[in-house]
């Protein structure tokens, strides 16, 4: 009862938004799994949360593309957790070049002190756009994110605070450009890029845009 309540709140509230869900909460379904990167489950569903299990990991993606879209969903990792957003993914290839990857990182995180580039905390466009600090919460506490991918304009919002608003045309660094040609493109999948630390997400809703 608990959970059918909750799932059915969630619902009308993100039909009322314009929102549908992407994950039922139960089951991969709509999902699929490329480049496992070790042996293992991949990606799992707890308690109605998609994870990515130290055991698993690789890209799991949607089984369609978007192209302009809002996506908000809500993220918890481990101590030093690593994942990332895939957006506008081809099937193929390192979508942090292939395609787009928005950083899913514990930042503060003794291990990563001092070896970060500014493009590579938490909710940067990894690689291209830095992303502003100080909204993550402690590993541990459920996030609420939400990505906004509209024409060559990327924004991405966590809990509340936009740490990311970006034209992708400011980008002119002609080696950033030939490193990253997904920036050019225009739609495909979205999804989660594990790295082998266990994180969870859940909550799961998006509106495409015009």
């Amino acid at each position: 009862m608990r959970f059918a309540g909750l799932a059915l709140t969630v619902s009308s509230l993100a039909t009322a938004a314009g929102f549908h869900p992407i994950f039922d909460g139960k089951t991969l379904t709509g999902w699929t799994l490329v480049d496992k990167d070790k042996p293992g489950n991949g990606y799992i569903v707890e308690n109605g949360a998609i994870v990515c299990p130290t055991t698993g990991g690789g890209n799991l993606l949607t089984e369609r593309d978007y192209a302009n879209f809002v996506f908000r969903f809500e993220f918890k990792m481990e101590p030093g957790g690593n994942n990332g957003i895939g957006i506008r993914a081809p099937l193929a290839g390192d979508i942090a070049y292939s395609g787009m990857e928005i950083q899913v990182l514990d930042h503060d995180h003794e291990k990563y002190k001092g070896k970060l580039k500014p493009t590579q905390y938490h909710g940067s466009i990894y690689d291209v756009v830095g992303a502003k600090t100080g909204a993550l919460k402690p590993a541990g506490e459920w996030n609420k994110e939400e990505i906004m991918a509209d024409g060559r304009h990327i924004k991405v919002t966590l809990n509340g605070k936009v740490i990311v608003d970006a034209n992708l045309n400011d980008v002119k660094d002609e080696a950033v450009i030939k490193k990253h040609p997904g920036l050019a493109r225009t739609t495909g999948r979205i999804g989660f890029l594990g790295h082998g630390s266990r994180v969870e997400f859940r909550n799961l809703q998006l509106k495409e845009l015009p």
